[in-house]
């Protein structure tokens, strides 16, 4: 099994666990006299074989993850962890450049104006520059999920 079909996998299995989650929770409670919709007994075997089919996902996907090169100096659980904080670091300073650069309509002399105190454009600079690295690394991740066997 390569490790894209592993992460496919374990997103459906967390999927089919909010499911039967739901399921169990509609029929966990019925009126006296009569009979839930759906048998909670069986939906929690069910839940249970998925939760250790996830388990073993997770497992392989994360030895797999911290065996496997990125490049010279990295592992995929390296190229994971910095992937992510870029994506932070991005939506970070992006979040701060859109309240620097939000406008304000005065209607009279008198009101009070408000001047941005960092400069936007090197914020957008970074911003920019934080989402080629993010694409980047995104996609020689994905590419390797396809390459790579599961250990």
């Amino acid at each position: 099994m390569r490790l894209a079909e592993a992460l496919a996998a374990r997103s459906d299995c967390q999927t089919r666990i909010e499911e039967l989650k739901k399921r169990v929770i509609r029929s966990a409670r019925v009126q006296e006299g009569d009979k839930p919709a759906e048998d909670v007994a069986e939906l929690l075997e069910e839940s249970e074989r998925i939760f250790v089919r996830l388990n073993e996902l997770i497992s392989a996907i994360n030895r797999t993850n911290a065996r496997t090169a990125f490049n010279a100096s990295l592992t995929i659980s390296d190229a994971i962890a910095e992937r992510d904080i870029t994506a932070k670091r991005r939506d970070f300073l992006s979040a701060i450049a859109e309240a620097a650069s939000t406008r304000q309509d005065r209607y009279t002399k008198s009101e009070v104006k408000f001047v941005a105190s960092i400069s936007v454009s090197e914020l957008q600079t970074e911003v920019d520059r934080l989402s080629k690295r993010y694409r980047e690394l995104d996609t020689r991740l994905q590419e390797l999920n396809w390459q790579t066997e599961l250990i």
